[in-house]
Parts: C-alpha cells; structure tokens; sequence
C-alpha cells in the first residue's frame, strides 16, 4: 500500500507504551499499587533498594505478561533475564531502574486494526516487564518540587513497535487496539489521566525511499486527542526544520496540551548510555510451558474472535463485529439482546446507534447503560410485529432510559404509539388524503415520486404517526395504479 505523503514526505512513527499491570502489590515487593494515597506511604525498603533488602518476583504480573503473549501472537521466553538500567533522576530512588534488556519475556506478535475500512498490522519487537520510576511533583509549591516515590516499583509492561506507522490516524488507531486488547484481557485498567496506560510515539519523516530519520521521541501522552495533537505537530515540525535546512536532533519531548505544542526536554540517550548489565539479585524468570497452558485456559475469547464469530453466526457486517467488541461489556450487551430478540442486526443498530449515542452524551460508560438488554430486546420486537413504528420506538426507548416506564408494552399503550393495522380505517384516511391533494396525485402518475412521498407524508400527519408506512405505501401505490 502506498505511504500517505505530507508534503513529499513519509511519516515513519514506532511506540513504546507502558501498560501498569493489574497487580494489587509491586513488581518486587508487598507495597501496595492503590492509585491516590498520600504521597510516599506505599515506598518500602524494597522499592528504595535500602541495604540489606532483596526483591521477589511478582508472579501475578508475569502472568499478565503471559497473557499479553497469547493475546498478540508473541513468543513467550522460556527464559528471561532482568537487568539494570542505569541512571540519575531524582524520582529513581536506587540510582537504577530493574528492566528486561537482552532477552525479554514476551517476543515479537502483531496488532490488526482498521482504520476506516482498511486493515493495518503492526509488528512488535518485544514486550519486557519493569519496575516504574517514581513521580516529581511541580505544581504543588510555590518555588520548589517534590517527589512522590509511591509508583515507585508499580509493574509495567513496555511494548514496543517496528516502526511500521505511517500516518497519524494509524497510531491513533494502534494506540485504541493496544488499549482495547490490554483492558479486555484484564492485565491493565487503562486508566490514560491516571498514568496506568501511557504511550510514547517515535516520530521521524524522510523522503520516499530514503532510510530512516532521526526520530524524536513524544513522551507520555496521556489521551488519545493529545496523541493525535502532538504527533500532526511534530510531523509538521520537522518537515519545517528540514525545509530550511536544518538537520533534526535525536531527542524526548514532552507535548503542551495549552499550546498543542512540542518541544525538547532532553537529548535522547541510546541503550549503551545506560549500561544494561544482569541484576545480580534476581535470577533469570523460567515460564514452563505447562504454566503458559494454565494461563492459556483462564483467557477470555478475544476481541478479534468475537467479532468473526459475530460475523459467521449473527450474519453481522464486518464493520458492526468490530464495533460492537470495543469492550467486553458492549459486546455481551449485544450479545444479549440478539439472542433476546432474535434480530442481530437490528440489536446492532440500536446499540451502535441509540445507546452508543447516549453513553457518549452522558459521558458514562456500559455499565451504567439504562436500558437493559432485555428491554431493548423487547423494544426491538415490538418493531419486528409492527406493533410500533421507528419513531414510536424512539419515544418508548426514551421513556426507558429517563425512567418515565420500565416495561415496554406499558409505555406503548400510555402513550398511545400502537400503529394503526386496521386497513378499513387506513384506507379511509388514504381515500381522503388522494381527495385533498389532486396536484400530487396528478404529478405521481406523471412520473415524479417525490410527489408519491408528500401523499405519505400526508396520511402519516392525518393518521397521527399511527400508520404503519409498509402498510401506507402498499395500499397508497394500488390507489394510484
């Protein structure tokens, strides 16, 4: 597929992310993880490296690992190594930082997405678990930081990517897979203003066909709009600097929501800035097979299998599966409602459209949806026997969600919305409607249907949104024949 081009030039973006894993302790030690304690009471004399302290490995987190593998398509080490990323920075309390290097736990794999209805894949090099730094804290005094050694030791998993992004839709897109893919499995919350899933983009540009650019590495992007903000403008960044002649600096950036503006916090180091060497403390991380199939049997079926079985049993477009399986609680929503009601593809309509829509307004997500699948199934039926028409269903779905009425039957015969299936009483409003509007009728015969519909809409307002309108444009077309 041809690379879109900006300005003659190829875009070129690799990820790092950082996904916190869902442990309630640290990667090396008891502390807890909790999100929000005051600052520094969850740093032990383990997390600080304190003389005399050993770390333990976290096995809940290497089964996250496990899992992330088997989601991905990777290959699971059966022997890892940890070793220690040194440097200096005053939230990393032990001068180092204890990571995967040589041999990571989780090996290669790839992520499908869809950007509109095309389908990309990214390759992964790797993912390997770390410890996280702490946290410097700048907007809490007047003249002076803090520092917050509470994350301190949290787990993490570093994906990375080939740098096989091309555009900054695709690495949105990526992004939105990565996170629906972690959050699904269970090893991570996602939780983006929380830090619990924060994604570095490596952008460079170059001409077609030349090698790479020098990239420059966005730090912590926190959203998916500020992903797509920050990666346009540092693409048009560098393209600016290297049409006036000026060469790009390998270097991290930190991105300003305010301004939607980049710019340079540091040079960007290389692995041999940090001499890696194996953590004399910790002997290598064995995964038998046998522990691999364990965690193997305790996944839940993945997005990408839902929604081809969505497609092969439901009959659903390709587009609806995908949709419908952005989080697990949609797609057992739909789930419900299909097998309920016994019309997939209407349930994907409503769920996609009308609940979709009113999650988004009201900013909540599917768990505090206020219709339940049972009702919305019986809505949807209502509408198959042609007891109410659409817009009648529309008026019964909102006296659901606000609570106005709980059973559907009820709500449709208080508010009257019954359609009008007596063809005695249907035609009589049709023979009047033909009387009164000889014009359309006169235009109709002539060829324009345009005037066929403004007699429907005419037997609709006389009928009070009762008719039934299959039934209306029947009887109507053999009046007129």
């Amino acid at each position: 597929m041809t690379a879109k081009l900006i300005q003659g030039y190829e875009v070129v973006i690799g990820f790092e992310t950082h996904a916190q894993l869902a442990t309630q302790s640290k990667i090396f030690s008891r502390s807890s993880t909790a999100f929000g304690a005051e600052p520094n009471t969850q740093a032990s004399p383990v997390d600080l490296a304190l003389p005399g302290t050993l770390p333990v490995m976290n096995k809940k987190a290497v089964e996250c690992a496990i899992k992330l593998g088997l989601s991905l398509g990777s290959t699971i080490a059966p022997r890892s190594i940890f070793a220690r990323k040194n440097y200096f920075y005053p939230d990393l309390p032990k001068g180092y930082q204890i990571s995967q290097f040589e041999i990571p736990v989780v090996q290669g794999g790839e992520v499908s997405f869809y950007v509109g209805d095309k389908q990309h894949t990214v390759r992964l090099v790797r993912a390997h678990l770390e410890e996280d730094a702490g946290k410097s804290v700048h907007d809490q005094f007047p003249s002076e930081s803090g520092i917050d050694l509470n994350r301190a030791g949290t787990p993490l998993l570093e994906i990375v990517t080939e740098p096989d992004i091309r555009s900054t839709e695709e690495a949105v897109a990526y992004a939105k897979e990565l996170h629906k893919i972690v959050t699904w499995i269970g090893i991570c919350d996602g939780n983006m203003q929380e830090g619990s899933f924060r994604c570095d983009a490596n952008v460079s540009v170059r001409k077609p066909g030349a090698p790479l650019g020098t990239r420059r590495e966005i730090k912590n992007l926190n959203s998916f709009k500020n992903m797509q903000i920050a990666i346009d403008y540092e693409i048009r960044w560098q393209i600016d600097q290297i049409e006036d002649g000026y060469d790009i600096q390998q270097a991290t950036v930190l991105f300003n929501p305010d301004t939607g503006e980049t710019r340079a916090m540091r040079t960007k180091e290389d692995a041999a800035d940090y001499r890696y060497f194996p953590d004399p403390d910790l002997p290598p991380l064995v995964v038998a097979e046998s522990w691999v199939q364990d965690v193997k049997a305790t996944m839940p079926e993945l997005p990408r299998a839902m929604a081809a079985r969505f497609v092969e049993s439901y009959g659903l477009p390709e587009y609806d599966a995908t949709t419908l399986t952005q989080s697990q609680d949609m797609a057992a929503y739909f789930e419900r409602t299909a097998k309920a009601c016994g019309q997939a593809k209407l349930a994907s309509n409503w769920v996609m459209g009308e609940i979709s829509r009113r999650l988004n307004t009201e900013e909540i997500g599917m768990d505090a949806v206020k219709v339940t699948s049972e009702q919305l199934a019986a809505l949807i039926g209502r509408i198959s026997d042609g007891t109410i028409s659409n817009n009648a269903a529309k008026q019964v779905f909102e006296a659901l969600w606000t609570g106005e009425g709980s059973d559907v039957d009820a709500v449709i015969e208080a508010k009257g919305l019954k359609q009008m299936n007596d063809t005695g009483a249907l035609e009589a409003i049709i023979d009047e409607v033909i009387a009164a509007n000889p014009g359309n009728v006169e235009q109709y015969r002539a060829g324009k249907d345009k005037a066929f519909n403004a007699l429907v809409g005419q037997v609709m307002k006389a009928s009070k949104g009762k008719a039934n309108p299959g039934q209306v444009n029947e009887v109507l077309k053999a009046k007129l024949a």
